[in-house]
């Protein structure tokens, strides 16, 4: 779409029509939000009731439809959209009012959203390095990741700020919306799940490189089959990413998998997920998810947010299966602790799981909840630990807190990080103390 205005910046007006699924994505200031973090810079309608939807007999998100000057429509597409068709579908359109006389190429006077964002800018995910007391922070909004101790002073910061998609030196190295990171065991490499870039980079600790490790940089349009060469395999959407031994498992939002990409190798493969979107528990290559966004492991056992269908997935390679352990479906969510079947989220972004006890647990960022939950695999038993379930900046006890849509979550002992994405902000949660504060991230001086 921004290529498409790119191309017709005086023929082609778009109007966003937002149609909510989730009860949060009615909300005005969520929405509004949602604009600024993707850089929109064209009129959005929230259709909060479906009336726009309904007017036009929309079926499915996301849908196209084409008006031509006089407000007629004249084409529809359902579904995600290759950029060829639509532009020849475009430039044929504006080539037709040309000569008819009905284009008025005036620009709309429009008063664009300010951009948001203070030191960081909707941070998506944070990863905690206990052993060597330090965290990583993927600053999405930036097109940064910052390298920084536990009290929040950042020590490097790689990424030049510019979006984009170039390696090199840590200054000079573009990403495009980072999102999940992965840690290397020895501590010196950093994975990067570089989101709108379609890409997995490395980032080397000692000297900040970044290095491109999967991806084109182009979207993928179709899912291979078997292992291919990792560097000329497009990627659609990497969200997240868990390192199992010498595989580093990505959350592929956009094809509704898991892949592992295999770093001895340099090669990549889908690993779990048909492809289909639904929520479907079976042998790795026969289960389905819904837009997983979140993957975390323990013991050799993934589990993922899959953000779309509001449940939390239990992926065990070894035993060759995925089982749900929260969530009922795409259109099953809500915020209701408890146990099994009687629990519900509502689009889920994050998990991190941590050994506790003689058992494993997984905290959830329960990201239009506003909350963070903690779930017992073994006993599929979910309660809030943090978050009032209202969007705000709040600090102080726990259950008074106040997050708004929290999309990451990195643990270091009794403490979890938090990248609270609309607060542009990283909090933490002490578990002992029951308290959450806001961590102060102080950059590097010229």
């Amino acid at each position: 779409m921004r290529e498409l205005e790119r191309l017709f910046p005086r023929e082609l007006v778009v109007v966003g029509v937002h149609s909510p699924k989730f009860p949060a994505e009615k909300v005005q200031a969520n929405l509004r939000a949602a604009a600024q973090r993707l850089d929109l810079h064209h009129p959005v309608v929230n259709d909060h009731e479906h009336a726009v939807w309904g007017q036009y007999a929309v079926r499915a998100w996301p849908t196209l439809m084409f008006v031509d000057p006089r407000g007629r429509v004249f084409g529809k597409h359902e579904g995600e959209f290759l950029l060829e068709p639509v532009r020849a579908l475009v430039a044929e359109a504006v080539a037709r009012a040309d000569a008819a006389g009905l284009l008025d190429r005036t620009p709309l006077p429009l008063d664009p959203l300010p951009p948001g964002g203070g030191t960081l800018r909707f941070p998506g995910k944070v990863l905690a390095d206990p052993e060597r007391d330090r965290i990583f922070v993927a600053d999405s909004g930036y097109h940064r990741v910052l390298v920084a101790d536990r009290d929040g002073v950042v020590s490097m910061v790689v990424g030049s700020g510019e979006e984009g998609f170039a390696d090199g030196p840590a200054a000079e190295a573009r990403f495009r919306q980072p999102q999940g990171l992965a840690l290397a065991a020895d501590g010196g490499t950093l994975y990067v799940a570089d989101l709108e870039n379609h890409a997995v980079r490395a980032v080397t600790l000692g000297d900040g490189r970044v290095t491109t490790i999967a991806g084109t940089g182009e979207q993928a349009r179709a899912r291979p089959v078997g292992a291919q060469p990792a560097r000329e395999t497009a990627l659609s959407s990497p969200w997240d990413l868990a390192l199992v031994d010498g595989a580093l498992w990505v959350a592929m939002a956009g094809t509704h998998q898991l892949w592992a990409l295999d770093l001895g190798a340099a090669t990549i493969r889908p690993a779990a997920g048909s492809g289909g979107e639904s929520i479907h528990d079976a042998p790795l290559a026969e289960a389905t998810f819904a837009q997983p966004c979140g993957v975390t492991v323990s013991d050799r056992v993934l589990y993922t947010a899959d953000s779309e269908s509001s449940a939390v997935r239990l992926v065990d390679p070894d035993g060759n299966r995925v089982r749900r352990l929260v969530g009922q479906g795409l259109f099953a969510f809500g915020d209701a602790d408890g146990t099994g079947d009687r629990v519900r989220l509502q689009h889920p972004l994050g998990v991190a799981a941590v050994r506790e006890g003689d058992g494993t647990a997984v905290y959830i960022a329960d990201a239009y909840n506003n909350r963070i939950k903690r779930l017992d695999p073994a006993t599929r038993t979910v309660v809030t630990v943090a978050g009032t379930g209202q969007a705000g900046h709040a600090d102080g006890p726990a259950a008074a807190a106040s997050y708004w849509e929290p999309g990451g979550l990195g643990v270091a002992g009794r403490r979890v990080y938090v990248a609270d994405t609309n607060n542009h902000a990283v909090r933490v949660l002490d578990l002992d103390a029951g308290s959450v504060s806001t961590l102060g991230i102080t950059l590097p001086g010229p």
